[in-house]
């Protein structure tokens, strides 16, 4: 099968279409025909060798943890989909001809491929920070970063589940982060003063969807450093903070296409691109400028 390759770690140019050995579907797994799959920022950062140790990687290694396809082949034990449907999957080696999956949800017939594709990674990611946090209905979260593809996704279940959600975006997607029903500011320096305006009775939980050094001023609002998520800073600035690195909530694509279905979740798509131009999508990706999912046409090969 054909699929998008490294055969050690490097820049974008390390990556190449070349032809590879198919996988087989093993017990409690499906075999998807690959329609589209998504490019995330781990993508990269595992090219890139960043990722060694959490991620090794057995060249030639094959991106991707999204997908969105037809299912192929149905591994003993699988009686949810059968060979012929329509699904979206979650696990590696996304990126190519075929790959098989441990956790997959039937994909809605009015959902496009490219939202499919965008779905997974970002709804696990966005489940399992809110998880972390344990919020009630009628409590505030604040979500640094909420214009961003995990960000939004967390806004739109923190909205579902009764939440008060506060975002942070540059002033251009204020408007967008409106139309979620979150609460839209300005991130930065005043964070903290910001925040206090829009929530005086205070905040019960904050997730970093960001990166950019926000976790003491988070902490501050808060009031509780455990009580604050990051998904992108390393930097151990907040020692109590919950770092969140590996996928735990499985049933997160579930639950995203059910709200999906209700007209309650949506992801915005930033451009869509053949394979064979997965570095260019690699490096969008690397600049932190996309604005919504980046997506590879894997059909079109």
């Amino acid at each position: 099968m054909f699929a998008l390759t490294f055969s050690a770690y490097g820049p974008s140019d390390v990556l190449a279409v070349t032809d590879v050995p198919e996988p087989h579907a093993g017990p409690g797994q499906i075999r998807i025909k690959v329609r589209t799959a998504a490019v995330n920022p781990i993508d990269w950062k595992i090219r890139a060798g960043y990722l060694q140790d959490l991620f090794p990687v057995e060249f030639p290694g094959i991106p991707g943890w999204d997908s969105a396809g037809v299912v192929d082949e149905v591994g003993e034990g699988v009686t949810s989909v059968k060979v012929g449907d329509e699904v979206i999957g979650y696990g590696p080696t996304s990126q190519a001809e075929y790959t098989v999956v441990d956790h997959f949800t039937p994909k809605p017939a009015a959902m496009s491929w490219e939202l499919a594709a965008a779905l997974p990674t970002a709804a696990e990611t966005a489940v399992r920070s809110l998880e972390l946090l344990d919020l009630a209905a009628g409590q505030t979260v604040v979500i640094d970063g909420a214009a961003g593809s995990v960000g939004s996704a967390a806004a739109q279940f923190a909205v579902a589940k009764g939440l008060t959600v506060i975002g942070t975006a540059s002033e251009g997607n204020h408007e967008y982060l409106r139309s979620l029903g979150v609460q839209p500011t300005l991130y930065g320096e005043g964070l903290a003063e910001r925040v206090a305006a829009l929530a005086p009775e205070g905040v019960h939980g904050a997730i970093d969807a960001a990166g950019a050094g926000s976790l003491p001023e988070l902490a501050a609002i808060t009031g509780d450093p455990k009580q604050v998520v990051t998904i992108a800073d390393f930097s151990g600035s907040v020692p109590e903070a919950q770092v969140t690195v590996r996928a735990s909530a499985f049933h997160a694509l579930a639950e995203a296409t059910a709200l999906f279905e209700a007209g309650k979740f949506d992801l915005r798509i930033d451009s869509v691109h053949e394979l064979a131009d997965a570095a260019k999508a690699q490096d969008a990706s690397q600049t932190g400028h996309a604005a919504g999912k980046l997506i590879l046409n894997i059909a079109a090969n």
